[in-house]
């Protein structure tokens, strides 16, 4: 099992998802005002933030939440932010990937530094590890939305590159820079997705042990702990076993 995927599940078991709810829609709602100030601020018009508003829309972040991210682009008064990649390694040799978006290069780069250092990992130069991952867009569905047939057809037609189904629903993959673009045409299929995410999937991953699984998930907890971070992503893998006592715990 993909460790990362893992850790997100164990940590919405233990109650962080809703905990984390209010920080994440700020996290949206940043994106959404650089990618409003960044092009039009209408969203056919302007991949990046239709891309934005899809994935907020996605975690069911409120319309109202949505608007006044885009007017406060309009309004001029919002603060010039940049994206930073970093890259990095954690205990166990594993890859990590941590994407920003920050006013300030300093404090960001500070904190994520701080905190590969403080669970026995190391910040890289940027390109360290990116060549271990696939930079693609994921567009998750429900299981009811269709049959894999009626999934795969959609994805087709829209411009997908590869579509997988299973018990817990159907995901579906294609190029980074068209995710915009095909998760409109799936909504306009199939109706609205589950979640719409752009992420870095690993082309090679890490098996760990308990204790590097532990340090990683703290690791990748901090990190996403930070308001600067928008998103983490990591190449490692846990065993069954450890994953049941990792989820015991």
């Amino acid at each position: 099992m993909a460790g990362h995927s893992a850790f997100k599940n164990i940590m919405h078991k233990k109650g962080r998802k809703d905990a984390a709810r209010a920080k994440m829609f700020a996290k949206f709602a940043r994106e959404i005002t650089v990618a409003a100030k960044s092009g039009m601020p209408d969203p056919a018009m302007n991949p990046r933030l239709r891309l934005a508003i899809a994935t907020a829309r996605a975690e069911n972040m409120p319309k109202d939440n949505i608007e006044r991210a885009i007017k406060k682009a309009l309004g001029g008064d919002s603060e010039a932010y940049e994206t930073i990649r970093y890259e990095g390694y954690a205990p166990g040799g594993v890859a990590v990937i941590a994407e920003a978006l920050t006013d300030n290069r300093n404090r960001t780069g500070g904190a994520v530094r701080a905190a590969f250092t403080k669970y026995g990992g190391n910040l890289a130069a940027t390109g360290a590890v990116a060549h271990m991952f696939e930079h693609v867009g994921e567009i998750r569905f429900k299981p009811e939305t269709g049959s894999p047939d009626t999934i795969l057809e959609a994805a087709i037609e829209a411009g997908a590159d590869d579509t997988a189904s299973d018990d817990t629903g159907h995901l579906v993959t294609c190029a980074f820079d068209s995710l915009g673009t095909v998760a409109g045409a799936l909504e306009e299929k199939l109706g609205e997705p589950e979640s719409v995410k752009a992420v870095w999937k690993p082309n090679l991953t890490t098996e760990v042990d308990e204790e590097n699984a532990e340090s990683i998930m703290k690791l990748i907890a901090a990190l996403e702990d930070d308001d600067d971070v928008q998103n983490v992503f990591a190449n490692f893998e846990v065993s069954e076993d450890v994953l049941k006592k990792l989820t015991a715990a």
